[in-house]
């Protein structure tokens, strides 16, 4: 059974502590977003379902370590806490001291109508802000926690909208963004890399409300796949750089 959300996450523990869910890894949902980018609403599903859970999994807890903190600027993410994806859940594999928390999603934080979102090759390097911490990365660890408890689909996202309308799960936090700008992320097999940027994660709102998608404007929305059960809208800022300081290749057009 999964484990409800009634309190905080005790995630800021001693390095190694298993985070109580059973859990795997997981966003920002832009990584939920940013996933399906590119691809054509039409296409079809070339994961129709979900791999066996190893192909998930990253052997290595150092590589993993690493390609979690190369999500933000090292400024930022050396301070921060870091979870890694093992068997049972995710695990506190750093603690931070700055209130960041860095990890690397998979592809079931995607939109729950993107062909992808059981593609196994996907990684989400991410760093959540304090409030985002606090709130978007249980969103994360809830939708994993079901997932390895083999919970269909469909009920799936019926379950993370019963959570909402029982208060088991946060509404975004004021103020919740989280740093995307990694090298070594694979977002998806229509955009690899794509771009660094950032996400802020907002309740649900509009696109025009932020002027999202307006020419000239920086902002991004993509609404190519919009299934998503939690009550948030994550808007993306392109930037020039990835986390490590190098130039960034000019933005795909999306």
């Amino acid at each position: 059974m999964a484990q409800r959300f009634d309190r905080p996450l005790n995630i800021f523990g001693r390095t190694n502590e298993t985070v109580k869910v059973a859990a795997a890894a997981a966003a920002a949902l832009l990584w939920s977003l940013v996933l399906t980018t590119g691809q054509s609403a039409s296409a079809q599903p070339a994961y129709p379902q979900m791999a066996p859970v190893g192909q998930y999994l990253i052997a290595d807890r150092k590589a993993e370590i690493a390609m979690a903190r190369s999500a933000a600027p090292a400024s930022i993410s050396r301070n921060a806490t870091v979870l890694v994806l093992g068997v049972h859940g995710y695990q506190t594999a750093a603690r931070g001291s700055n209130g960041f928390v860095c990890l690397v999603e998979r592809s079931w934080m995607s939109p729950f109508d993107s062909p992808e979102f059981w593609n196994p090759k996907m990684r989400g390097p991410i760093c959540y802000n304090p409030p985002a911490a606090r709130t978007i990365l249980l969103y994360t660890i809830n939708r994993t926690s079901l997932v390895l408890a083999g919970v269909p689909k469909p009920q799936m996202h019926e379950r993370i909208k019963v959570s909402f309308a029982r208060n088991r799960l946060p509404l975004p936090a004021l103020g919740a963004m989280s740093y995307m700008m990694s090298k070594d992320g694979y977002l998806g097999d229509a955009v690899a890399h794509w771009h660094p940027h950032l996400m802020f994660h907002i309740r649900t709102t509009s696109a025009a409300s932020w002027g999202a998608d307006a020419k000239g404007s920086p902002v991004i929305y993509n609404d190519e796949y919009q299934d998503m059960p939690e009550p948030e809208t994550i808007f993306m800022i392109p930037v020039a750089r990835w986390s490590d300081g190098t130039a960034a290749r000019p933005m795909r057009s999306m």
